[in-house]
């Protein structure tokens, strides 16, 4: 982490295993990124590094929101005022909005289109923000949330097709995290979503790197959560040990996505390695 990882990654990683549980270091680190607007930008996605506040940043910023549990900050509820002023009339997220530079920039991001809703994007924001919202008041009661929460079941209740992979993954951590407040349609959902994911979890990444591959724990990372019952229990048990061997000889994990810049190969490996820490964790293998 002192190698490679930015500032905010090397605090997120001290609050997971220092057990000081100081929210203040991490959340300054954080404002690094943040914006007068109240959303975040600045290369907080690592490849995206226009300093505009972008929804794909907010995803990250709320990563960090649920780190700091139980205590919450109110950088959060005015990311959902953010997110509320961009939403697209329908209650989806563009995928990105319009950027001053690309410079640096995925080819994804710098081509998206700013004026259709995309189910990726808001599904997994949304996600991250139903996982601040089980400890945060703020943000569990934001009209936001609830727009965002009602596009993304319609949508993904309009599927048919098997999805592009992250698409899928980012629905599976969707429906797992809305269960709580929509026990019903998220339970039903998820099992429409079953026959797209193969038994053994694993989907190439159409359009990624000849490595780049999805696996279990990308669709279902926590334990003793619904989206757990698309994989049987030797399937995450086997992924977890994968996971566990990918261990760099420096302590840190990498990742098998494209490298689109200098800066943001490096901080995608102090993301990766937090991720993994925290995933392996929270089931019981640290």
């Amino acid at each position: 982490m002192a190698t490679h990882a930015r500032v905010l990654d090397r605090r997120r990683f001290e609050l997971l295993t220092s057990g000081s549980g100081d929210p203040a270091p991490v959340l300054a680190a954080l404002d690094g990124y943040r914006n007068a607007d109240g959303g975040y930008g600045w290369g907080l996605e690592p490849d995206l590094r226009a300093p505009e506040s972008q929804p794909g940043a907010a995803l990250h910023a709320f990563e960090v929101f649920e780190d700091i549990a139980p205590a919450t900050a109110p950088q959060a509820g005015a990311l959902c005022d953010w997110l509320a002023a961009v939403t697209l009339p329908d209650g989806g997220l563009p995928f990105v909005l319009p950027l001053s530079t690309t410079a640096g920039t995925a080819p994804w991001w710098a081509g998206g289109d700013p004026t259709v809703s995309s189910l990726q994007i808001t599904a997994v924001t949304a996600a991250a923000a139903h996982r601040v919202a089980v400890h945060d008041p703020a943000v569990a009661g934001h009209p936001w949330l609830e727009r965002a929460t009602r596009y993304c079941l319609d949508a993904i209740g309009s599927l048919e097709e098997t999805p592009h992979a992250y698409v899928l993954a980012f629905v599976v951590r969707f429906l797992d995290a809305v269960h709580d407040t929509h026990p019903q349609r998220a339970a039903e959902l998820l099992q429409r979503m079953r026959r797209h994911i193969p038994a053994d979890g694993r989907m190439r990444v159409e359009g990624g790197t000849e490595e780049e591959t999805l696996h279990p724990l990308d669709f279902a990372p926590l334990p003793d959560r619904p989206a757990r019952v698309l994989f049987a229990p030797d399937v995450i048990a086997a992924d977890l040990d994968r996971l566990a061997s990918l261990q760099q000889e420096d302590g840190g994990w990498t990742v098998d996505y494209a490298n689109i810049s200098p800066a943001g190969a490096l901080d995608w490996r102090g993301h990766a390695t937090v991720r993994a820490i925290d995933v392996l964790r929270r089931n019981g293998r640290l």
